[in-house]
């Protein structure tokens, strides 16, 4: 019997590759960031982040200086209730002022239909009433038609349309002379801010001192307590001629004097119009508007020491 014969395997290699350890998620992500994304970031400060901020600064220079140059040349009226206004002139018939006063338009004292309504609706929730109208323009006489239980009284400076006019029992047209221009509006906001002969305490007469105040009117119209007064005159469409200033103004102190009155202020578009209301009216009591009219609803203070109360 032959020997058992025992074969030893020699050792060999696996064919199979030992393959290397896989790092965990967050390691391979956090050493892509560190490979990647840090020298990108660094890539992009050098080469791309000088330029950009180079340009924000740029821009934002020039558009400073548009707006300094913007305030610098056509500065508007402030608004109501501000400071006052502090080393600033504007001479009456200044390039500056002028270019303030917007340029005439043919179209201007033209109501629209719905102007119109909004108007002819107004007077009539208040009718049979006392009715002050700065303005003579044609379209108004209705109104005196539709007060025919009331009375109505015209405001107007200029004789030729006052010709045309003729008073009656109920009706009467006043002539009166403006002492301001349109390019004095800025000047003139700033006088009345500052002199306390304009405060509504006073009342209006001949010797009142404060630019704004129509001295010239009869004694009729200081002591009626009006329940609507309509304010679209005078024209106030150059800056040499009238502006509405004083008529805003005195019809501010007139309704103070009063039980409850409306006043409509027609072409609010306008820069005179829009502040003068602000500052004499206030917007608190602003009811309702349409188109380029505000009616503004005004109680009675004779004692009140201020226009507009913040």
């Amino acid at each position: 019997m032959p020997p058992e014969v025992f074969h030893s395997h020699p050792l060999v290699t696996p064919l199979i590759p030992i393959l290397p350890r896989v790092p965990p998620k967050s390691e391979l992500k956090r050493t892509l960031q560190n490979k990647y994304c840090q020298g990108g970031r660094m890539k992009f400060t050098k080469r791309k982040l000088i330029p950009v901020l180079v340009f924000i600064l740029l821009s934002a220079s020039i558009l400073r200086l548009l707006k300094l140059t913007i305030l610098t040349s056509s500065p508007s009226l402030p608004p109501a209730g501000s400071p006052p206004f502090r080393q600033q002139k504007c001479p009456s018939l200044s390039p500056i002022c002028r270019n303030n006063i917007p340029p005439a338009n043919a179209n201007a004292s033209i109501l629209t239909e719905k102007e119109n309504r909004f108007l002819l609706d107004l007077v009539s929730r208040r009718i049979p009433c006392k009715l002050l109208v700065f303005g003579l323009e044609p379209r108004y006489l209705s109104l005196a038609s539709l007060n025919a239980g009331g009375f109505t009284v015209f405001i107007e400076d200029n004789p030729e349309k006052i010709s045309t006019m003729k008073a009656t029992n109920k009706t009467s047209v006043y002539k009166v002379e403006y002492q301001t221009i349109a390019a004095e509006a800025y000047k003139l906001l700033k006088h009345a801010r500052e002199n306390p002969d304009c405060s509504p305490k006073f009342r209006l007469s001949k010797l009142s001192r404060c630019k704004l105040a129509l001295t010239n009117l009869p004694r009729e119209v200081y002591n009626t307590k009006w329940d609507v007064v309509v304010v679209d005159g005078p024209r106030g469409d150059t800056p040499d001629s009238p502006g509405r200033m004083a008529a805003i103004y005195t019809a501010g102190i007139l309704a103070r004097k009063g039980n409850v009155t409306d006043i409509i202020v027609h072409d609010v578009d306008r820069m005179i119009e829009k502040w003068f209301s602000w500052e004499f009216l206030c917007e608190k009591n602003l009811v309702s508007s349409k188109g380029r009219f505000w009616n503004f609803r005004i109680l009675g203070e004779p004692n009140a020491t201020t226009f507009c109360t913040i």
